[in-house]
């Protein structure tokens, strides 16, 4: 098998003109394998569903700035979502998480990632938050953005077909890096 010896040709390369020069190969998560054990394989998270909560769905968690985070993030908001009775949302939001989380992955590889799902007024509300930090620099900047709204076209078709909306943004201060949203309406 044949690994890449630089990160500009490397699958894990960053999508950010700026980072490419210095990305790393992200480190591997410390488990070896994403299937549970034989123990493990009957269990479920514990997830408390609408008619226990009243408040609604509002799940967060972080992840490694990782390609790998996508098949987690995507694991969990499934669950979140059936154990809210949201199975409708399923199929939009699991996609809109991969893709969100893959391609911040790749803006900010090895920096953690946040992520936030909510169902409020009918409506589902996805935020992924990278480190991604804002370019001082006018084109580079705008290279950089161009590149991340590229990598999303397919979210941008899935999220339009919803009936929803999308967006990024430069993190509120105090925090520096990019927000990503989506909001699915029922």
């Amino acid at each position: 098998m044949h690994v890449p010896t630089s990160a500009s040709t490397s699958v894990f390369a960053a999508l950010c003109p700026a980072a490419t020069a210095q990305a790393s190969p992200p480190v591997p998560y410390l488990h070896l394998a994403l299937r549970p054990t034989p123990s493990q394989a009957h269990t479920r998270p514990y997830l408390r569903s609408k008619g226990h909560s009243g408040r609604g769905l509002s799940l967060s968690f972080t992840l490694p700035g990782d390609l790998r985070s996508a098949f987690i993030g995507r694991t969990a908001v499934a669950a979140a979502l059936e154990a809210h009775g949201l199975t409708p949302y399923v199929w939009p939001v699991t996609h809109a998480v991969g893709e969100l989380l893959a391609v911040t992955a790749r803006m900010s590889p090895g920096k953690e990632i946040y992520v936030s799902l909510r169902h409020r007024d009918d409506a589902v509300r996805l935020l992924v938050w990278d480190q991604h930090p804002h370019h001082a620099e006018p084109d580079l900047a705008a290279l950089c953005e161009t590149r991340r709204r590229r990598a999303l076209w397919l979210l941008a078709a899935v999220v339009d077909d919803w009936g929803g909306e999308w967006g990024a943004c430069e993190a509120n201060s105090p925090q520096c890096g990019t927000k990503s949203w989506v909001r699915l309406p029922r």
